[in-house]
Parts: C-alpha cells; structure tokens; sequence
C-alpha cells in the first residue's frame, strides 16, 4: 500500500483546499494521503470538522516550524 503525498507548498492558494477535499473523497474508507505544508493547517482542520464531522482522522507528523506534515484519512 502507497501513501499519496500531496505538497501543497507550490499550489496556488486558492487551489490547494479544492485539491486536498477532492483527495480525501476519492479515499477509500480507512486510507489516508500525507499532507506537506509550510504553515499548520488548522484552518483546513476546522475545514473538515464543518463540512465531514467525525468522519475523518488528523494526525500530525511533524509540527513545524518550516515543514507541516499531516497524515488526513477516511474513517472506517
């Protein structure tokens, strides 16, 4: 099984959240795809919280200062 990384880093703004969604509801249910920024997304977080409830994972993989790594899976 392979990890889909997505670097949003070089993504113009405003395309990275349409990207990141469209990822995440091509998931299979209890996949995820790493998610590699260069501040921490917690906007995105209250994004997912809004819009999909309960039915996703955040995890942090690395926290900064340079480099945000967060794994974003489908709940099972």
């Amino acid at each position: 099984m392979s990890t889909t990384t997505i670097d949003v880093r070089t993504i113009a703004p405003r395309e990275r959240h349409p990207l990141i969604f469209n990822t995440f509801h091509k998931l299979p249910n209890g996949e995820s795809f790493e998610l590699v920024n260069d501040h921490d997304p917690k906007p995105l977080y209250y994004q997912f919280e809004a819009e999909l409830g309960g039915t996703f994972t955040w995890t942090y993989l690395a926290e900064g200062p340079d480099v945000w790594r967060v794994a974003i899976g489908k709940a099972a």
